[in-house]
């Protein structure tokens, strides 16, 4: 399996749904810049993630509705990373 390990200077992470996104945005230091949730349309993520582009990567867990921001993030020349559900669950404990 291949690990993506290069250095952005902020890592956005979104927790997809149908209607809705959670998304974080993080420094290179590890300090939340953005936390919010908005509607699941790519207008909403745009507005979010506009000031970051050419300095973010966007990492999604492997779920069913993840094409379409795989599909945006690649039209804007944007970083994007698919992670397997099971690691991501390992990294932050396990979902509830």
């Amino acid at each position: 399996m291949r690990f993506y390990n290069n250095s952005h200077p902020y890592y956005c992470g979104i927790d997809l749904h149908a209607r809705l996104l959670y998304v974080c945005i993080i420094d290179s230091k590890g300090e939340v810049v953005v936390h919010k949730k908005i509607g699941a349309s790519k207008d909403d993520l745009l507005l979010i993630l506009e000031p970051y582009i050419g300095n973010v990567i966007v990492g999604v867990e492997c779920m069913h509705c993840w094409y379409w921001v795989s599909d945006w993030c690649a039209e804007l020349g944007i970083d994007f990373v698919l992670g397997h559900a099971l690691y991501m669950k390992a990294i932050h404990g396990g979902k509830t």
